[in-house]
């Protein structure tokens, strides 16, 4: 007789393996998220060249342009405004500085949509070629109106004496319970040069990051295929689709990136995005809150719930008295710089310009400012 086949696994036996793997692949997540964060703080309190009063941290404008570029460079916003935190919590930065350092990496952390709609329209055909990139310069440029006066915002709210008293953060167990769970770690990197361990830190922070990528549930435009209707076009829907992608996803990178073929391929209009823009941008932070909790610092909890706060009142703001307005001149702004080769190369050279620029005028206008 002819062997027989292997039964294949019950489906609740695959549904289990499954979710163990989730389950192990999470907490694994989060145990080297918190572990970078203790090892970053380490490292910073020997790091030279955060020397309070150096270049990348002279003021709150060196330390916004370092937030921006560094965003720039890692393709990502989330480990940049991490590192702000454990910054702020090794006493390199004061908390406006912390602030601006995380309003910076929001700044920089659209850029990947940028890079993502070039690729798009690359390998689309002559006629697909716009959609894409104009939905990155709309990004882009919903990001900046939206997070540079709620950083006005977010400065005066963080000074405001009842927010100033505001103490979240978990007891002095936990303290003890991240003490105990990465004591031994901490004390055998203790020799090494602070440079090395917050480089380390950094590394493990952004494999977490990516670990939680794998974890954490993808959307693409098949996933929202089916929502191609008229509540797509509706403000309040989309910037509920906003915030809940967002959420999800823990990245406003995915998020945004989400648009590029939703748009392309007419699931969504790029004048009706700008509300699931605003959405994402906020409940992007939720990774960050995690960061200051899990650093177990009240500071860094104000500093992120000040740019939650700030941002969410400025959206809903201009969502409810302004949207025709802000959407006419969103869209006029993007169209004027895709129909121009030389305007969007410009444009896309500021992204690196405009925060190196911050930190150098800083420099020099901190060095111009007498002592005292």
């Amino acid at each position: 007789m002819p062997p027989k086949d292997s039964p294949e696994p019950r489906p609740a036996t695959a549904s289990a393996v499954r979710a163990a793997s989730w389950g192990v692949r999470s907490v694994l997540a989060l145990f080297l998220f918190a572990g970078a964060l203790q090892l970053m703080k380490t490292g910073a309190a020997d790091l030279a060249i955060l020397e309070p009063g150096g270049v990348l941290v002279r003021n709150a404008g060196s330390t916004l342009g370092l937030g921006w570029l560094g965003a720039l460079i890692v393709l990502s916003g989330s480990p940049i405004a991490a590192t702000a935190l454990t910054l702020v919590e090794a006493g390199r930065l004061d908390d406006i500085q912390g602030f601006t350092m995380l309003t910076g990496s929001r700044l920089g952390a659209a850029f990947v949509v940028l890079l993502t709609a070039v690729i798009y329209a690359w390998r689309s055909g002559a006629g697909g070629r716009m959609k894409p990139v104009s939905t990155a310069v709309m990004a882009l440029y919903t990001t900046f109106v939206l997070y540079v006066p709620a950083a006005v915002g977010g400065f005066l709210l963080l000074r405001w004496g009842p927010f100033e008293s505001v103490d979240l953060h978990f007891g002095g167990g936990f303290a003890d319970l991240l003490d105990f769970v990465y004591g031994d770690l901490i004390d055998a990197v203790a020799d090494l040069p602070g440079a090395v361990v917050f480089v380390g830190g950094l590394l493990v922070l952004l494999g977490s990051f990516k670990i939680l990528d794998g974890v954490l549930p993808h959307l693409d435009d098949e996933d929202i295929e089916q929502g191609r209707l008229a509540w797509l076009r509706r403000k309040w829907p989309m910037f509920g689709l906003g915030c809940a992608v967002a959420l999800v996803t823990m990245s406003v990178s995915v998020a945004l990136t989400v648009l590029v073929p939703l748009v392309a391929k007419g699931y969504a209009k790029r004048e009706d995005i700008v509300p699931y823009i605003m959405g994402a941008n906020i409940t992007t932070l939720g990774d960050t809150l995690l960061a200051a909790f899990a650093l177990n610092s009240a500071v860094a909890v104000r500093i992120v719930l000040a740019g939650m706060i700030t941002t969410t009142i400025l959206s809903v703001l201009l969502l409810a008295f302004f949207y025709p307005q802000l959407r006419r001149s969103i869209w006029r702004a993007q169209r004027a710089m895709v129909k121009s080769r030389p305007r969007l190369l410009a444009f896309t050279a500021a992204l690196f310009a405009v925060p190196l620029s911050l930190i150098a005028v800083s420099t020099w206008f901190d060095a111009l400012t007498p002592v005292g």
